[in-house]
C-alpha cells in the first residue's frame, strides 16, 4: 500500500511538473529540459567530480527523495523566475501604453495663434461635430463680363488693364481718379451699377473712420478683446480682425455708426447722372442682438448693402484728403471735353488719414492683401479686403489705392462666385492689373496734354 501511495505521489508530481514546464516561455522551458535531460549547461555541471565535503570526503550520492526534492526547488525557481518575467513584461506593456498615451494626449493639444492678429487659441485634439458645410451655388467664371459696358469715355489703357486682370473671374472692376471723381474704366457695368451687397470687412474703413472721428482710438490705441489679449488699429486693419471691429461698434453704438456710414456716401447714390446705378441700403434698424447686434454689422456689415461705386468713391476720399466727389463716367465728346468735377461733400478726415494709412498699407504689406505682391511691387498701395457670403453666393472685396509717379489711383474689384471667390483673390488681382498698367508704361510722366485722359499729375495727398 505504501507503494502505491508513493507510486501515485511521483505521478501526481510528474504531471504538476509537466504542465509547468509546458507553460514556460522559451528560455525557461530550455533550462528545464536541459536539467532534465542531462544536455546543455546543466549536463556539464553535472559531470563534474563529486564535491568533496567539509570532512574531506566525497559528498554522500543523493537518494531519490533528495532528487525529488531538488527537482522541487528547481521548479520553484523556474515558477518564481517565470512570473518576475511575466510581470516585467506586463509592467513593460503598461508603461508602453503610458508613454503612448501621453504622447497622443500631448499631440492631441495644438497651440496656434489665431488670423486675427496673434491671439492665443488652444485646440484640443477631439473631434468636435462640425456645423453644416456652406456650399455655394453661384459660379466664380463667366465668359461675358463685357455684355453692354459703354466704353466711349474711358481711358483704354486703364480698360484693357482690368480686362486683363480680371480674366473670366465673375466680377467687376471700377478704376477712379481720387483727384476729380471721374471714371477711368469700368469692366461689366451691369454689375457695377447693381445694387451691391453685403461690404464684407471693407465696412471696417468707416467703422474706423468714424471711432478716429469720436476720439475713441488712436491708431495706437490698444483695445482690450477679451482676457490680457489687446490689439491696435493698425493691426486690426492690416489683419482684419473682427472682435476689434465689433468692439469699436458696440462702443459707438448704431445711430453713430450710421450717420458716420451716410457721411461717406453709403445709402445713397454714389454717381451723377449715371444710367442703370441703382441704390445700396443702409438699414434704419440695428441687426437683432441674436444676429449679433451692431458688432455684426461693423465687422462683417451683415444687413447692409453696398454698391463698388459707394466703395471707390469713400476710398476716393482717403486718397484725396477728404473730398467726396459724384462719380462721373462721360459718355459724348461733348461730356468728354467739358468734363468738370462735383463735390458731393467734404468730410473732416484730414487728419484721420494719416492714422489709417499704416493699417491699410499693412493690408498689402503683410495682412489680409499680401497677394497682391505676388504680382506688384513697385510703389505703395494701400487698401481693404472682404469675404462673406450670403444665399449660396460667396463675395469678395478689394478696394484701393496707389501712390504712383504720376498721381493716385483708386481701384475696386469686386467678385461673386464660389469658394474660388473670396478677399485676397481680388487684392490678387489688383496686383495684376498694376502690373498690366505698368507694363504698358501708364505710370511713365504725361504731357500736359494727355494728362486728363489718366492719372492727373500732383494728385493730392496725405
Amino acid at each position: 500500500m505504501a507503494r502505491n501511495s508513493s507510486w501515485i505521489s511521483e505521478l501526481i508530481f510528474c504531471l504538476v511538473v509537466g504542465s509547468v514546464t509546458a507553460a514556460m516561455p522559451g528560455a525557461a522551458m530550455a533550462q528545464a529540459a536541459a536539467g532534465q535531460t542531462g544536455t546543455g549547461a546543466s549536463s556539464t555541471e553535472k559531470n563534474k567530480a563529486p564535491a568533496k565535503s567539509s570532512s574531506g570526503n566525497a559528498a554522500a550520492p543523493k537518494t531519490a527523495a533528495g532528487s525529488k526534492t531538488g527537482l522541487k526547488a528547481h521548479t520553484a525557481s523556474v515558477v518564481h523566475k517565470t512570473s518576475s518575467v511575466a510581470a516585467k513584461t506586463t509592467k513593460t506593456a503598461k508603461t508602453s501604453t503610458v508613454v503612448a498615451s501621453r504622447s497622443v494626449a500631448k499631440a492631441s493639444v495644438v497651440s496656434a495663434r489665431a488670423t486675427a492678429g496673434g491671439a492665443r487659441v488652444v485646440l484640443t485634439g477631439r473631434r468636435k461635430r462640425r456645423g453644416p458645410v456652406e456650399r455655394f451655388y453661384a459660379s466664380s467664371y463667366t465668359d461675358d463680363l463685357t455684355l453692354g459696358d459703354a466704353t466711349i469715355g474711358e481711358d483704354p489703357v486703364v480698360r484693357a488693364a482690368a480686362l486683363e486682370a480680371l480674366g473670366n473671374m465673375n466680377g467687376t472692376a471700377v478704376a477712379i481718379d481720387p483727384s476729380n471723381g471721374r471714371i477711368l474704366a469700368m469692366v461689366n457695368q451691369k454689375l457695377a451699377l447693381s445694387s451691391g451687397a453685403e461690404p464684407c470687412s471693407t465696412i471696417k474703413l468707416a467703422v474706423a473712420l468714424a471711432a478716429l472721428d469720436e476720439g475713441l482710438i488712436t491708431r495706437d490705441t490698444p483695445v482690450n478683446l477679451g482676457g490680457h489679449y489687446t490689439l491696435n488699429l493698425t493691426k486690426a486693419l492690416a489683419m482684419s480682425v473682427n472682435p476689434y471691429f465689433e468692439t469699436l461698434g458696440r462702443s459707438l453704438g448704431f445711430e453713430r455708426v450710421k450717420y458716420y456710414a451716410n457721411q461717406f456716401g453709403l445709402g445713397e447714390l454714389a454717381g451723377w447722372n449715371l444710367p442703370g446705378e441703382q441704390l445700396g441700403v443702409y438699414p434704419d434698424h440695428e441687426l437683432p442682438a441674436a444676429q449679433g447686434g451692431v458688432g455684426r454689422m461693423c465687422s462683417f456689415g451683415e444687413s447692409i448693402s453696398m454698391t463698388p461705386l459707394q466703395l471707390g468713391a469713400l476710398v476716393s476720399a482717403i486718397a484725396n484728403g477728404g473730398t467726396l466727389y459724384y462719380l462721373q463716367h462721360p459718355q459724348t465728346p461733348e461730356e468728354i471735353a467739358n468734363f468738370e468735377p462735383k463735390v458731393k461733400r467734404l468730410l473732416d478726415i484730414a487728419p484721420l488719414i494719416p492714422e489709417m494709412r499704416d493699417g491699410m498699407e499693412g493690408a498689402v504689406d503683410y495682412g489680409t492683401a499680401r497677394s497682391l505682391r505676388a504680382s506688384f511691387k513697385e510703389f505703395p498701395v494701400l487698401g481693404k479686403t472682404g469675404t462673406c457670403s450670403n444665399n449660396g453666393t460667396r463675395f469678395g472685396w478689394f478696394a484701393s489705392y496707389a501712390d504712383t509717379p504720376t498721381g493716385r489711383i483708386v481701384t475696386v474689384i469686386f467678385l461673386e462666385g464660389g469658394k474660388p471667390t473670396f478677399g485676397p483673390k481680388a487684392a490678387e488681382l489688383t496686383g495684376v492689373f498694376y502690373r498690366a498698367l505698368s507694363d504698358r508704361n501708364y505710370f511713365q510722366p504725361k504731357s500736359p496734354q494727355v494728362a486728363g485722359s489718366g492719372v492727373v499729375s500732383g494728385a493730392a495727398s496725405n
